[in-house]
């Protein structure tokens, strides 16, 4: 693999910078066409790797690419999951570059190379590697496994057309394992590979008061203020001890025993080291478990966004009439996103005062997954990393979400593996998003020996 890497270098950057010049924003109608365009740019890089066939399939919103290579149908089939969709670039200003007009950069801090662009981590840069890590093994003659590939333009806005399509073409989809590459790992000199991610609950809540804005001097101090009364119900969301404070959260919470936590404290973690990094004087979470637990093992509740009341320049003495909150809630294996969320739901409604209406809008949610170590994908995996990093891989659980995989995982009947290559210093969904150029190599010789001992 290293000798084909040297030979196609200069080919591989080409073309994946054509990849990461198409702004495949999700989110935003005027890129559209942009997504189409990208969907069809995977199908010819599929096409010339040497996939029998590949195909834009539309959906109800942007399209899947579905890809494949059927070398002997008794033989196993690995299922190649990736998005080509990406996070909004703004702001622009915060870039070095442009983010749309890939480059390779040394690091500011340690000098070495990286790729610059939005997309470079996540996810083009990742998946690219698999269609590259294919491509070599076929050319090589070293392909054993039937590869399908699917890849979706919807990950970055919650994947909410992509179930349904995999539902309605199950049989085409059938494989042993789903392979992800759509996560970070602990550091270079400690790989690691995610045995889990938590799910994601997400719901946005509106305080009504009166039903105008009102002068503060007028009515101030005799009705109830929205911006107030919406502070003293998320303040009370949480308890003394970090715990979230609603009835039935965590009744369906498996407990880890000392041996599983003893396994998982295997990753290497600076508290001081992480302080810095976020120029924060000190952490605060659940009683009882570390960071590193708090972030992936145990669920939690974060307010994302408040508003309400005027917010311009200058003072204006206004007593607001409604006030506004995002709220999302990390869960782990075995709690369940529509659950949760309707307790958060009727919890809201229940400790509301009279003195104001609320009303709840749920979003995009789903539920986390968690695989055995003891898998024979996960087996191959630590030993393809081992070999390529020169140590044994961590098993660690992921603190995102990834809520399609939950969601493929139960209708197709197999197990996601996340074997994922970004870092923390990648500031995936930030500007300057990047990729270092070892990590990319690195993760071609890593998929590549995948297949060899899976």
């Amino acid at each position: 693999m290293q000798t084909y890497i040297l030979q196609n270098k200069a080919r591989f950057m080409e073309e994946l910078f054509g990849l990461l010049r198409i702004p495949s924003v999700s989110a935003q109608e005027v890129h559209k066409g942009d997504m189409g365009r990208c969907a069809q740019a995977l199908v010819d890089l599929l096409m010339q790797a040497g996939a029998s066939s590949a195909a834009v399939y539309p959906t109800s919103g942007h399209p899947v690419v579905f890809g494949q290579k059927i070398i002997d149908p008794s033989a196993p089939t690995v299922l190649v999951y990736g998005h080509y969709d990406v996070q909004p670039p703004e702001p622009l200003e915060k870039w070095r570059t442009d983010p749309f007009e890939p480059v390779i950069l040394p690091d500011p801090n340690t000098g070495e190379e990286a790729i610059y662009a939005r997309g470079a981590n996540d996810d083009k840069g990742q998946l690219f590697m698999h269609i590259k890590a294919f491509e070599y093994l076929l050319q090589s003659g070293k392909l054993r496994h039937n590869v399908k590939f699917i890849f979706e333009g919807e990950e970055e806005i919650g994947s909410p057309s992509l179930p349904a399509w995999v539902q309605a073409n199950k049989e085409m989809l059938a494989a042993d394992v789903i392979l992800v590459s759509d996560t970070t790992m602990i550091s270079e000199k400690v790989p690691s590979i995610n045995c889990g991610m938590r799910g994601l609950a997400y719901l946005e809540l509106t305080v009504t008061g009166p039903n105008k804005d009102l002068h503060s001097g007028h009515y101030g101090g005799a009705i109830a203020n929205p911006i107030q009364v919406l502070s003293e119900m998320i303040a009370s969301l949480l308890d003394a001890d970090g715990r979230v404070a609603i009835p039935g959260f965590y009744d369906e919470v498996v407990e880890l025993s000392a041996a599983d936590r003893a396994m998982l404290s295997r990753a290497p973690f600076d508290l001081d080291e992480y302080k810095a990094f976020l120029d924060i004087a000190e952490v605060r979470g659940e009683e009882g478990y570390s960071t590193l637990e708090r972030t992936g093992i145990r669920p939690c509740l974060d307010v994302c966004g408040i508003w309400g009341g005027y917010t311009g320049q200058g003072a204006k003495t206004v007593l607001p009439s409604t006030a506004h909150a995002k709220i999302s809630m990390r869960l782990v294996p075995n709690q369940k996103s529509e659950v949760i969320t309707e307790l958060l739901a009727a919890h809201l409604r229940k400790i509301a005062p009279d003195t104001v209406k609320v009303d709840i809008q749920l979003h995009e949610g789903g539920d986390g997954f968690l695989i055995p170590i003891t898998s024979p994908a996960y087996q191959a995996a630590a030993k393809a990393m081992q070999e390529v990093y020169g140590i044994e891989p961590v098993p660690s659980r992921g603190g995102g979400s990834i809520p399609v995989l939950a969601q493929m995982q139960k209708i197709l009947g197999i197990d996601p593996l996340l074997m994922g290559f970004g870092l923390e210093r990648d500031t995936i969904h930030s500007p300057n998003e990047s990729y270092l150029l070892s990590q990319f190599y690195a993760g071609l010789r890593s998929i590549a020996l995948f297949y060899q001992y899976y």
